[in-house]
């Protein structure tokens, strides 16, 4: 057996050790309410890596108990990220499969005396609860006869009550220190179509009474849930030892993924897609895995960046710029290099005819990545920023009587500036040195700054997108949230690019040079560059 890498393994390690059980079985259980983000990514690392570890499995569990807020639509989009990332199930499994089994559980409790129906609401339940310090107060109906409880719990099955006229409480302990043991509610009365099973049902079993009996059901071993669930555990014993499960499954609590400047709340990401705050799920600025997807983060960075994350036990949060330094790193090692110009400057070399096929790098940090040709002309366009009528000092970009190297062709010298009647530049003519060819430069020119280009002639037009983080940093105590929502994160330029560009594959990821990592994609029939990550690193290794 490997060495355990972490406190769930260790856990798993003394279960084996010790016969609890013999083979591992997890679930990744999401609720199909909205589609997954990033922190959910954790979750499949954690359920769907620890089966892979042990030689186990794990199941696709979709928690449908809730069907005001479900729908297919979820269920397909979380099937596809999953894909996206590599993962595969055993079995793909549904709350709403075992809702029979649930019920009949549900009336065992009550004919054994340990559940009853309560006419409180839930106004009522919450406000005779107690506190951490006061015991809660017991229901003026917890004493009902099971047979009594018995039928009403079928009535509310025959759609005899309203919504929130009555549910089924389990009876447990009202002065329990843990606040989820004073009799919780298990069944509520929720008159809604299922997405899967229709009007078959108008009372469905709360999460936390269902989760177990679907867990043992399945027959999972260990159920790994993130930390918010731990004080929910003791009611996942009392479930599954109150109803007999042998062998019981054994949860264990890690803690969920939390960066700086996303939003981590489906509720809070659905209503950004309601409101038409961004352009739907899947928007490049979105943290769900169809947003990243979309923006062309790798699946294999996600993956990678969990891993650097780990299990651990207390809650933290990363910040965004070590995300997106993992991501930086996996591109800077995979992805192709190309130019693209976003504020172009017409640069005309007056001593120059014809053009030229000039060898550019593939990948510098790949090795056997090769070169390919780059079509080099007589006129070009180069960044607008690369050129100052009044440079700042230690300025090594082209200026009047300054010297800079084209990438990968010749040094020029710029001689004139051209201006319209507004003495806006529109235009530089420049000189440019034969014998200072890269890679067989004898001109004996010292020139500082090297400058990305663009061939007039060939280049291709271009959107280029640029995002902002959705959330500013700052959050504190009474904040709204909207106060931290960037809603202007989305930029668009005209651009220039190489015809390279234009000609490869739908989403395939490039660095463009000084400027950052973008995809191909296509915006209205016409060439658009959307970022994936900047090139300049902010965090601090």
């Amino acid at each position: 057996m490997a060495e355990a890498e972490n406190f769930i393994q260790q856990f798993i390690d003394e279960d084996l050790a010790a016969g609890k059980v013999s083979a591992i079985k997890t679930r990744f259980p999401p609720e199909p309410n909205g589609y997954l983000h990033i922190g959910h990514a954790k979750s499949m690392f954690v359920n769907f890596g620890t089966a892979e570890k042990y030689g186990g499995t794990c199941n696709l569990f979709f928690d449908d108990t809730n069907p005001s807020k479900e729908k297919t639509e979820y269920v397909d989009a979380i099937r596809r990220d999953i894909l996206w990332l590599g993962y595969r199930w055993e079995k793909e499994v549904y709350a709403s499969d075992f809702f029979d089994v649930i019920y009949e559980y549900a009336e065992k409790l009550i004919r054994e005396g340990k559940a009853f129906v309560c006419d409180l609401s839930p106004e009522e339940i919450k406000a005779t609860r107690g506190t951490l310090t006061e015991p809660g107060v017991e229901s003026p109906y917890r004493n009902r006869t099971p047979e009594e409880n018995l039928r009403l719990f079928r009535e509310m099955r025959e759609g005899k009550y309203a919504d929130g006229e009555k549910c089924l409480r389990a009876k447990i302990d009202m002065a329990s220190p843990n606040v989820n043991l004073r009799d919780p509610v298990i069944y509520r009365i929720l008159h809604a179509t299922h997405h899967r099973t229709g009007d078959k049902w108008c009372i469905y079993p709360m999460y936390d009474y269902a989760h177990p009996i679907c867990d043992y059901l399945q027959g999972v071993t260990h159920s790994l849930c993130t930390l918010e669930f731990e004080d929910h555990r003791p009611l996942y014993d009392w479930v599954g030892i109150t109803l007999g499960f042998s062998p019981k499954p054994r949860q264990i609590e890690f803690a969920r993924l939390n960066l700086t400047n996303l939003v981590m709340s489906k509720r809070y990401l659905k209503k950004l897609v309601e409101e038409g705050s961004v352009h739907g799920w899947d928007d490049p600025r979105m943290p769900t895995l169809a947003g990243l997807r979309n923006r062309g983060i790798p699946a294999e960075a996600i993956k990678d960046f969990c891993a650097r994350a780990g299990v651990a036990k207390a809650q933290s949060e990363c910040e965004i710029s070590y995300f997106e330094a993992v991501v930086r790193d996996f591109l800077n090692a995979s992805a192709p290099r190309a130019m693209a110009v976003v504020d172009p400057l017409k640069l005309t070399i007056v001593n120059y005819e014809g053009s030229e096929d000039v060898d550019f790098e593939i990948n510098q940090t790949k090795e056997g990545a090769g070169t390919r040709k780059v079509r080099f002309g007589k006129t070009l366009y180069i960044e607008r920023s690369d050129f100052s009528l009044d440079p700042p000092p230690k300025y090594h970009r082209l200026k009047l009587g300054g010297y800079a190297r084209l990438k990968n062709a010749y040094i020029v010298r710029c001689d004139e500036a051209v201006k319209d009647e507004n003495g806006n530049v529109t235009e530089i003519k420049c000189t440019y040195f034969p014998e200072s060819r890269s890679g067989s430069d004898t001109s004996g020119i010292k020139a500082k700054g090297v400058l990305h280009w663009v061939n007039a002639e060939t280049c291709a037009d271009a959107v280029l997108k640029q995002y902002d983080h959705l959330l500013r940093d700052a959050d504190y105590a009474g904040q709204d949230f909207s106060e931290r929502i960037v809603l202007d994160s989305e930029h668009i330029f005209s651009a220039k690019a190489e015809p390279y560009l234009a000609e490869c594959a739908e989403g395939e990821a490039f660095q463009l040079l000084r400027t950052g990592y973008y995809k191909t994609c296509r915006d209205g029939g016409k060439l658009c560059l959307s970022e994936i990550v900047s090139l300049k690193d902010n965090f601090n290794k």
